[in-house]
């Protein structure tokens, strides 16, 4: 009897161990599922190849330039430049591949892209996944590229997601991962909100209704700030140099005024007081360097999931007619727990947004 108690009770705690280990692995396999995002450094290592045979003075031959020119980075940036009317010929990229200046960065660059490929592009996307609804898919294709234009961009999010990064010396493994989660957000965010049933609720608004709603998805940037810090308690810029640390903190200052400034922006709209060209210069304006989009739309999330939870946070941002006064609900309890006075948007405001929802 004892024996086979014995061997019952093995059983047993090897079958809970085997359970709990296939539950893992299912758990493991569906967030997988979730994320699909690789690293294409192609480009950059065709480039880097290129730039080393020159410093060596040996010959470049036609296999050399096509490797690159047949990179697929090189091939989708050269579309997405022609699809901008950009002047963009191989020429041109050949003169800036041989030129003195980029050659002096060789050893730079070629340690930056190997910082940047230890970067675990899995846990980034699962950062800007913690705030996306549920049912968010990330899929995206990166691209380190070295490049005259030191600009980087995300590039047919609805067909074949790209994220083109420019290869910077200065933007350490951190930076980088700080950067793409932000990217990556953008992205997932755009294969869930908002849903089908809110974009035909949205159409059938007025006009100009229509353009603030649009316009308050803007704040999507403060919104994937959030998300690729890892949390509202976490400075946004904490992997950042000391100068966009101070820049940030300056421009958050400014919270009550910018919101008022972006406030009369939305009003202006609404009441057909800017022409189409006035509109669009104003919106833009708030992007900046890292404008108004960012600054007041982080602060709002910060205080919306530090008072209401994340959850409400990401339905808020999922239906931008939310967002205002989700957060005018959040800021009162903020403010008495925090001693704050940060201020609220107009009540005439929500109710010209949502009192044209019929």
């Amino acid at each position: 009897m004892k024996v086979r108690a014995f061997l019952f009770n093995k059983l047993f705690a090897s079958f809970c161990l085997f359970l709990a280990l296939s539950l893992q692995v299912f758990a493991n396999a569906r967030s997988q599922t979730k994320v699909n995002v690789k690293i294409d450094t192609a480009e950059a290592e065709a480039a880097l190849a290129i730039i080393e045979k020159k410093q060596r003075n040996q010959p470049l031959s036609e296999s050399d330039w096509s490797r690159l020119f047949n990179s697929e980075g090189y091939v989708r940036l050269k579309k997405r430049e022609a699809q901008f009317k950009r002047p963009f010929t191989d020429e041109e990229f050949k003169e800036f591949m041989l030129s003195d200046a980029l050659a002096q960065k060789a050893t730079a660059l070629a340690e930056t892209l190997k910082s940047w490929q230890g970067a675990d592009v899995q846990a980034v996307a699962g950062r800007a996944l913690a705030y996306l609804p549920k049912n968010a898919r990330i899929q995206a294709k990166i691209y380190p590229m070295i490049k005259p234009q030191e600009n980087s961009f995300v590039f047919e999010v609805n067909s074949d997601p790209a994220i083109f990064l420019y290869l910077d010396p200065m933007v350490s493994q951190s930076r980088f991962e700080n950067t793409l989660a932000h990217e990556l957000h953008h992205i997932g965010y755009g294969s869930s909100c908002p849903t089908q049933q809110m974009k035909a609720v949205n159409a059938k608004l007025p006009a100009k209704t229509q353009a603030v709603v649009q316009w308050l998805g803007a704040f999507g940037e403060g919104f994937a700030m959030i998300a690729a810090a890892g949390g509202a308690d976490v400075h946004p810029h904490a992997v950042s140099n000391d100068e966009e640390r101070i820049r940030w903190d300056k421009d958050v200052a400014n919270f009550n005024q910018d919101l008022r400034t972006v406030e009369k922006f939305f009003f202006d709209v609404l009441e057909n007081r800017l022409n189409e060209e006035e509109e669009n210069k104003m919106g833009f304006s708030f992007f900046g360097v890292q404008g108004a989009w960012y600054t007041v739309g982080w602060k709002m999330c910060v205080v919306i999931e530090k008072t209401l939870g994340r959850e409400k946070l990401i339905e808020a941002f999922c239906d931008q007619k939310l967002l205002l006064p989700t957060y005018n609900a959040a800021v009162k309890k903020y403010n008495q727990a925090h001693n704050q006075s940060l201020v609220e948007w107009s009540p005439k405001l929500i109710q010209a947004i949502n009192g044209a929802i019929k």
